[in-house]
């Protein structure tokens, strides 16, 4: 097992002091930047998730933007009734159920009015759907190739799901316009910053207890597992519950990091499920660097920072782009932006003896 810190206590530390000063600036940003940036470490706690059950226990996931969606459907539901009267029908249903003729809310729409339900079901439904699915599958002994395509699976089968009006979630359109959260206009710039600290100061949080988890008995045992699971068994240890728990640990911090883009970005519907977008989150943790925590947040940056650009300048070349960048670091950069950072250390450490 290889267990070199990429970085040093004090790297670390400076990249936690790097991000909480790029939050210091935030008040001073443009709007469009202060969205993108909250956007982004939305995605960096997603990546972040990704790391703990593939780069430490070896479990590639190709479904968790299900996950990170059903967080932010969650919060929709909310901001949804926050709205109000104040939607295109004067009606205390949201505008697409009058729309649909619905004479009254679904039964999963029950308590969507209050603030902390919406929180409560950010991490409950995430964490509940990852505990069972998991529970089977790990069970049965699934691994490998075969878990990450019924992960697939399961997110195409959700989308098509949600995609449907009689399920109560708008269909194709999903949740858009916005008005409030806590009774407090959501399109203020102040909310708008506030809304992207609380982000940042998220994703720091989720570093340092994902930083506790890997540095402990617990975490070495996930490691283990990730290197030789078979010995691990042999050894006393049952896989199944630490692989579940870990498992369902990183779909609830999708679920928050859903619940924290919605009210930012304006928007939620079943795109958000698409296949492509849960292999994304892969390409952002393999980019960065497996195994290291600080790699997939970098990562994440790295990637949504070229499309954010590349969409705008140049964007029929953005998937080229970003295919070209997967291949280029399966074959010359298999421990990603993290793994050349190590390799630069320790060359210029050579030089300097």
């Amino acid at each position: 097992m290889n267990s070199q810190p990429l970085l040093s206590k004090s790297g670390r530390i400076i990249v936690c002091v790097a991000i909480a000063l790029l939050l210091a600036v935030t008040p001073f940003l443009p709007d469009f930047y202060v969205t993108l940036l909250g956007k982004i470490m939305c995605f960096a706690i997603c990546a972040l998730a990704m790391d703990l059950i593939w780069g430490y226990t070896g479990i590639l996931s190709l479904g968790h933007g299900l996950f990170f969606a059903l967080g932010g459907y969650a919060m929709g539901m909310y901001l949804m009734r926050q709205i109000g009267r104040d939607g295109v029908y004067k009606n205390d249903l949201p505008d697409f159920m009058v729309f649909l003729d619905w004479k009254e809310l679904p039964w999963h729409w029950t308590g969507s009015e209050y603030f902390v339900w919406a929180l409560f079901l950010t991490v409950a439904v995430p964490g509940l759907l990852a505990f069972l699915f998991g529970y089977f599958a790990f069970r049965s002994r699934i691994k490998g190739v075969y878990f990450s395509i019924i992960t697939q699976a399961l997110t195409f089968a959700a989308m098509l799901l949600f995609f449907r009006n009689e399920t109560g979630f708008g269909g194709n359109n999903g949740f858009t316009d916005f008005k409030r959260i806590l009774d407090i206009p959501i399109a203020t710039p102040s909310m708008r910053i506030t809304l992207c600290v609380i982000t940042g100061l998220t994703l720091i949080a989720f570093y340092l207890v994902a930083k506790y988890i890997v540095q402990s008995k617990y975490g070495r045992v996930l490691q283990a597992i990730r290197d030789a699971e078979s010995r691990v068994l042999f050894t006393g240890y049952n896989t199944l519950w630490y692989k579940l728990s870990i498992w369902t640990i990183s779909a609830m911090m999708c679920g928050v990091a859903g619940a924290l883009y919605v009210p930012q970005v304006g928007i939620i519907n079943p795109g958000e499920m698409s296949p492509a977008a849960s292999i994304e989150i892969a390409i952002w943790a393999a980019v960065g660097g497996r195994a290291t925590l600080i790699g997939p947040i970098i990562g994440a940056f790295f990637v949504n920072g070229a499309k954010s650009w590349f969409t705008v300048a140049f964007p029929e070349f953005w998937l080229y782009f970003l295919g070209a960048l997967f291949i280029a670091v399966t074959l010359f950069l298999p421990q990603g932006i993290m793994g050349l950072v190590r390799k630069l250390s320790g060359a210029r450490q050579g030089s300097e003896k």
